[in-house]
């Protein structure tokens, strides 16, 4: 069964407090649970939810004849805070190659050197040592970027010919 005690958020604080040095980020750890450790990014230079819009707008999933595909589009592009995907992060951030690398050392340094992950879906069995979790804001306070972001104009349903 997951667990993540006090103690055990204070031996990854430092790692996860450097990666966010390295990166010029500002961000926040707590406990969940007591199975999940989450950080909120609070701030920084790099356009996390740029890369993420970019990447909804390259993403060919998105029919931009079908209005609720647009809907949902522009869902993405109004957004100011989201949560991460750990198991997309490749996909979600492609557009950015300096925040995928950054979410990438930021989940390595999560999970520290004594995680595990011992789960078989199929059999029903979740066995790890504890779960994470990234906040890119939050829902009462935004992300806040410091560099350069990206603005993005809502989405038109195209009309088919």
């Amino acid at each position: 069964m997951a667990f993540v005690s006090q103690e055990d958020k204070k031996r990854l604080a430092p790692g996860i407090k450097e990666v966010l040095k390295k990166y010029n980020m500002k961000g926040t750890i707590r406990v969940a649970d007591h199975s999940k450790l989450v950080v909120t990014i609070k701030s920084g230079e790099l356009d996390i939810l740029g890369a993420s819009k970019r990447a909804a707008l390259e993403d060919p999933r998105y029919d931009r004849s079908n209005p609720y595909d647009v809907e949902q589009l522009n869902h993405v592009l109004a957004r100011t805070s989201h949560q991460v995907n750990d198991y997309w992060i490749n996909d979600n951030y492609s557009s950015d190659q300096k925040v995928v690398d950054f979410l990438s050392e930021l989940v390595t340094a999560m999970k520290g050197p004594d995680y595990f992950d011992e789960s078989d879906s199929m059999t029903d069995y979740f066995h790890c040592s504890h779960y994470i979790g990234i906040n890119v804001g939050s829902w009462d306070k935004p992300y806040e970027c410091t560099g350069e972001a990206a603005t993005f104009e809502p989405v038109q349903v195209q009309e088919l010919a």
